[in-house]
């Protein structure tokens, strides 16, 4: 089905048209439509343009309104102030757009035009490591671009770019050499996350306090790392062992968060190691990197130290070892080359701001960036604790991403249970976890990513203010509805006038596609969180003033249901596209 035009787009037109017919001089001005709180729409453009023609903006305005066609669309244009156009839509029109918005699985909601292929990297844990609240945001946030981005039409490409190569994995092999049943199961086919990461933690801490207390150990150590970059076969192979046991950690935690990650999406540090020389000889071929006491390094006219002097991005290192930066712009070249990206978007820690600043300045110098392929950090901040302060246990330890999760669970089927009147335990324990997750995910996604946020359980699962579980009930709320219908069913009737309530929850719903747009284009979920919270507060509104099922006329009873059920369906693709259940029963 075709997309549905949404209201403000028509009346931009219609305004549009009503310009250049009264006012053929100003050519093809934009009457600048905005929202407004004195009307359905404000047009504040003839100000602008009448100080272009010399003219009085309040006459100027008065033409314009009397050049909109009676009827239709527009119920109603009037000049308001020093000459804005306050502009309301007639009843019928907001009806008959919802109709067919409802007629289409994608609510009317148009593709991006020339959508392309995007590459996100997000969700970016290390081999052998624990997950902690630091790993949250960025698999959150990723995971809802990936999601908004993919029903714009684009072709999206996940990579979690985990850390999986390094000096410690010398100290690691070596161990499991010298003690090869510690990563044993007792039943291979049935290991759980949380067995895979106890196996993981014993064997770091144990290899770590040998490689501290132990000379020769440390020496042996070493010598694997150099077995390990060298290619060994015995080496890989062990390490090989740490990254499959981390795997089923990891897909442990992101099956809680309710996140779909498949191997192939997983490309670590290690998949570019056979680029990075060539990367090095390329920015050096190309004088775009230049050696500096020895390492290969990149400098910024704008990057410079406390002390004055200039801060390079280094490369490769004195000793020949590479650097985070190597693989970074090997990552880059393999996502523009093989991948077909024209858009790298990084779901990366803000504290990570001027790495990447100098990464993707180096990637522009080198031709692998350009007018056609952009880069973007999509920076977050930090999570802090209910004290403003970065968000730590009772002993001062980072917090582990799994006991968050849990507890969120815990708090969120205290909930439900409270609520629930006709659910078995089961149908609890999992609208708990729904519950429990979405409350976690919208608390961040309902943040502007770069700002910190206080990760507060009570609130995020309080049934009143601006929380997922609010949302969630609203859609709840609706199916409990619907259910009560007996024989009537949604259905819209155009002849039907509308309540203030009624209009304003209408209105709104058509703005759907645009709230998804403006959270594509410039990454930004929360925006489309606000629109979805300010959905469920017009429902709320439009519940307590407007009787659904005790409407006064059968037809009121459709056209009432109508908007409930188009109001789910949207709170419903908003939320999903956020990665958050809306569970039918709460």
């Amino acid at each position: 089905m075709a997309p549905v035009p949404s209201l403000a787009s028509t009346v931009q037109q219609r305004l549009a048209d009503a310009l250049s017919a009264a006012l053929p001089e100003a050519g093809s001005a934009d009457p600048l439509l905005r929202r407004s709180d004195r009307a359905d729409f404000q047009a504040n453009g003839i100000l602008a343009l009448a100080k272009k023609l010399g003219g009085n903006p309040r006459e100027l305005a008065a033409q314009v309104a009397a050049s909109v066609p009676a009827g239709g669309v527009l119920r109603e244009v009037e000049v308001s102030g020093p000459g804005f156009l306050n502009i309301t839509v007639a009843d019928r029109a907001i009806t008959e757009t919802l109709s067919a918005r409802a007629a289409d699985d994608r609510l009317g909601v148009p593709l991006a035009d020339g959508a392309g292929t995007t590459v996100i990297d997000y969700a970016q844990p290390n081999v052998a490591k624990e997950m902690h609240v630091g790993h949250l945001r960025s698999a959150v946030i990723g995971d809802a671009m990936v999601r908004i981005l993919e029903f714009t039409g684009e072709k999206v490409v996940r990579r979690h770019h985990i850390g999986d190569w390094g000096t410690q994995f010398g100290m690691l092999t070596q161990f499991l050499i010298e003690h090869p049943h510690e990563l044993d199961h007792e039943d291979e086919a049935a290991v759980s996350g949380e067995e895979a990461m106890s196996n993981l933690d014993r064997l770091y801490k144990a290899s770590r306090a040998l490689f501290d207390s132990d000379p020769e150990f440390k020496e042996r150590a070493r010598r694997r790392v150099v077995d390990l970059q060298s290619g060994d076969e015995r080496t890989l192979a062990l390490w090989q062992r740490f990254v499959d046991e981390s795997k089923i950690y990891f897909y442990s935690v992101f099956d809680k968060l309710d996140m779909e990650i498949h191997d192939s999406d997983v490309v670590g540090e290690s998949g570019y190691n056979h680029m990075l020389d060539e990367t090095c000889r390329i920015l050096e071929e190309s004088g775009v990197a230049v050696r500096s006491e020895g390492a290969l390094c990149v400098f910024f006219d704008d990057v410079k130290g406390p002390d004055g002097k200039p801060v390079p991005l280094i490369v490769r290192k004195s000793d020949g070892g590479y650097g985070y930066a190597a693989t970074d712009l090997s990552a880059i070249r393999d996502r523009v080359r093989h991948l077909g990206a024209d858009s790298l978007i990084y779901v990366v820690d803000a504290r990570q701001s001027l790495h990447f600043k100098m990464v993707f300045e180096t990637a522009r110098r080198a031709g692998w960036l350009n007018d056609r392929v952009k880069a973007v950090q999509l920076a977050f901040g930090t999570v802090l604790g209910k004290d403003g302060k970065p968000f730590k246990t009772r002993e001062g330890e980072t917090v582990r991403l799994v006991d968050l999760l849990d507890e969120a669970i815990e708090r969120a089927s205290t909930v439900v249970r409270e609520k629930a009147r006709d659910l078995s335990e089961e149908e609890i324990a999992e609208r708990g976890a729904q519950v429990g997750i979405g409350a976690v995910k919208y608390a961040d996604l309902s943040t502007s990513a770069g700002r910190d946020y206080k990760f507060d359980l009570d609130q995020m699962v309080s049934l009143n203010g601006d929380t997922s579980v609010y949302l969630q009930y609203a859609y709840a709320r609706i199916q409990s509805i619907l259910r009560k219908a007996g024989d009537a069913k949604p259905q819209a009737h155009e002849e039907i006038g509308l309540t203030p309530s009624e209009r304003a929850l209408g209105l709104h719903v058509d703005r759907f596609g645009e709230a998804v747009a403006e959270a594509a284009s410039g990454y930004e979920p929360h925006k489309l969180a606000a629109y979805l919270y300010q959905l469920a507060s017009l429902y709320t509104t439009f519940y307590s003033e407007c009787p659904v099922l005790k409407a006064d006329t059968p037809a009121r009873v459709e056209n009432r249901l109508f908007l409930c059920d188009l109001t789910a369906r949207t709170l419903q693709q908003g939320m999903a596209l956020l990665g958050i259940r809306t569970p039918a029963r709460l």
